[in-house]
């Protein structure tokens, strides 16, 4: 493979495009100084407490814990809380922005990411699909309702040496029961969705403008591997269904389908040798 010519053609397709549709997952924010959780050895090389119980990432996030062990459940996600509250974008969500901001129809992200990155990089929220929810809202965890807020002025106090959440921990704003995030969780029916549905429908009408103005698409997946394929199958299904320029950037799993781009590199080193191209 010509890294050279793929970067090249990225560029190319890119400029030419009417709208910048990005397909995000866990590894764009890698070069922001998250941790990889790639399988369970990342995952607990991020959390040596959780190591130390022999608890996976899908056994950990699961909504069972906040009825079993609230202080452990929240001082699993009120880390990551803290955690994405304190983190920068790298440079590379900022050229997206500004690439996105030259096109006629502009941008729109979908992602399996509940950090908030895409928002605090300056993208509109009203571009933004978050098809896993957003760990910066709360909801009930009965849920005794449909509400669902804004966690923006809640602090969770974690001691990281015996993994354990100080009280008081976050409750429903309702009925007074334990919160939890605004999160899809694994084995959770509990979730609501209601948010991500609204995201969904704001999604669905930019892409029938897009159909209905014959506008030229190019797709930027970033950080989505095969392990969790939410957004490999969408960025896949946009592919077709568009007959969209395709560029995925995977320093691991770059295979493409036919006709596509692949970049085998970081997502921030990839953007930039881009810009460069520009």
């Amino acid at each position: 493979m010509n890294i050279d010519k793929e970067i090249n053609k990225a560029a190319e397709a890119i400029k030419n495009a009417d709208a910048i549709l990005i397909t995000a997952g866990a590894g764009i924010g890698v070069d922001s100084g998250l941790p990889d959780f790639r399988g369970n050895q990342g995952f607990w090389k991020a959390y040596p407490p959780i190591a130390q119980r022999g608890i996976s990432f899908s056994e950990m996030a699961n909504p069972i814990w906040f009825e079993s062990n609230p202080q452990l459940a929240w001082a699993f996600y009120g880390h990551r809380l803290n955690l994405y509250r304190k983190t920068v974008p790298h440079t590379g969500f900022n050229l997206m922005l500004k690439w996105t901001q030259k096109k006629e129809f502009g941008g729109f992200v979908f992602t399996s990411n509940v950090d908030g990155l895409f928002q605090k990089a300056g993208f509109s929220g009203n571009r933004i699909y978050e098809v896993h929810g957003s760990i910066h809202h709360f909801q009930c965890t009965k849920p005794c309702s449909h509400h669902i807020w804004e966690a923006a002025d809640i602090n969770i106090d974690v001691v990281m040496e015996s993994f354990i959440a100080h009280e008081p921990l976050p409750h429903c704003l309702d009925c007074g029961s334990i919160a939890r995030p605004n999160i899809l969780m694994f084995g959770d029916w509990s979730w609501l969705s209601d948010r991500s549905a609204k995201q969904n429908s704001l999604y669905h009408q930019w892409q029938n403008n897009l159909k209905n103005a014959k506008a030229r698409l190019v797709i930027i997946e970033s950080g989505a591997g095969n392990a969790v394929p939410t957004v490999r199958m969408e960025s896949n299904s946009i592919f077709h269904k568009f007959n969209a320029d395709f560029i995925r950037i995977n320093p691991r799993d770059y295979d493409v389908p036919k006709g596509a781009i692949a970049i085998p590199m970081g997502t921030k080193e990839a953007l930039q040798a881009i810009e460069s191209y520009l």
